[in-house]
């Protein structure tokens, strides 16, 4: 059931930063899973990282979504429970974004950053401007969307790769998504099977991940979600006659295990058949000291550094070897090369400034 009356949290005031005053930040969530999610969630799991992130810098932030949230922001609920179980409807969408929308005009937002598909069409109706994060393609119909909207909405870009595909959308940054590796256990000694997490989609090569462990001589793990129609389709015509002794399928992990699972595991399989625009999993395991083994499309030769913190191949015949090869990489490397490039502060000081330079553009001034 759907509400807009649940409001959790305190207000923080606003402090100075650099001279400039915090920003009023509504944060709209997809309705699907809550922030941060308890299994599979890549989407939920960094809008968490990025609320904690802008509230450190000093900026007021408000977090519309479903269900219930450990942030320390402000939450306004579009519904008690996020309808995980029925992801890919229609309607969860629709009514999410109208609640959303009735939130947001009582609030005094100086910007609204839009996380959602349909949230963005409702942002004609509001004063503060609105900044939307891509997480998906933006080519086909997708990207026709966005482009229809022109700069009544602002896009961010999760990846170099992503915007090839679209280079005449209304771009306006690009940031890469981020994790806190406080929270990832790093291990520096790993065992001796593979892993691979995800959704079950045939463009994540799960089935290609059980054919280079096997050829390898390596047990894999697998653990992801399994929920919707097309998922279990998938499951049953390629995974399922694939699974054996050496070919475990875990069920979808908590936070908890999927922590321990990417800690322990020699390497994680990343056999992407799409231009992914930026897989969470592979910075989440490389904070865990482990290295990621995946085809080259989309962002993956952005997020992966090739022989130092994993390897980058073309085609899956090739992924056996370099998973035999993983030994002589450094567990430390991929640990740095997150902490470095992909920390949470640098996520939240890429926005911050995609906010200000969109705010400043508007001339409202600043609350």
């Amino acid at each position: 059931m759907a509400t807009s009356i649940g409001v959790f949290g305190r207000r923080h005031a606003p402090r100075n930063v650099g001279g400039s005053s915090g920003l009023r930040v509504a944060m709209v969530a997809p309705p699907w899973s809550e922030v941060p999610p308890k299994g599979y969630g890549g989407i939920e799991a960094m809008l968490s990282d990025l609320v904690g992130g802008l509230m450190g810098l000093g900026h007021e932030v408000t977090l519309i979504g479903a269900g219930r949230t450990t942030t320390k922001a402000t939450f306004l609920r579009t519904y008690r429970r996020a309808p995980s179980e029925r992801i890919g409807e229609t309607m969860p969408e629709v009514l999410h974004t109208a609640i959303a929308a009735r939130l947001l005009s009582q609030l005094d937002a100086d910007i609204v950053h839009d996380h959602t598909l349909a949230g963005p069409l409702t942002a004609l109706g509001r004063p503060a401007p609105t900044v939307v994060t891509c997480h998906g393609p933006v080519d086909g119909e997708l990207g026709e969307y966005y482009r229809t909207m022109g700069d009544r909405i602002s896009l961010v870009s999760i990846s170099l790769a992503q915007r090839t595909y679209a280079p005449d959308l209304n771009w306006v940054g690009q940031v890469y998504n981020a994790v806190d590796t406080r929270t990832f256990p790093y291990r520096e000694r790993k065992e001796d099977w593979v892993l691979w997490i995800g959704r079950f989609a045939g463009d994540k090569g799960a089935h290609l991940a059980i054919d280079a462990a096997r050829a390898a001589g390596r047990r894999i793990v697998l653990a992801g979600k399994l929920v919707e129609p097309a998922e279990f389709a998938y499951f049953d015509e390629h995974v399922r006659p694939r699974l054996g002794p050496d070919a475990r399928y875990e069920g979808e992990a908590n936070i908890v295990r999927k922590r321990q699972l990417m800690a322990a595991a020699r390497c994680l399989l990343f056999p992407i058949t799409w231009q992914e625009p930026f897989g969470l999993v592979m910075i989440e395991a490389m904070a865990c000291g482990t290295p990621v083994v995946a085809l080259g499309l989309g962002s993956v030769p952005e997020v992966v550094v090739d022989g130092v913190t994993g390897f980058v191949r073309r085609f899956p015949h090739e992924l056996p070897a370099a998973i035999e090869a993983v030994d002589v990489l450094r567990p430390s490397d991929s640990r740095t090369h997150v902490e470095r490039d992909f920390d949470v502060m640098s996520m939240a000081t890429g926005y911050e400034r995609v906010y200000r330079e969109v705010v400043a553009r508007t001339g409202i001034p600043v609350k």
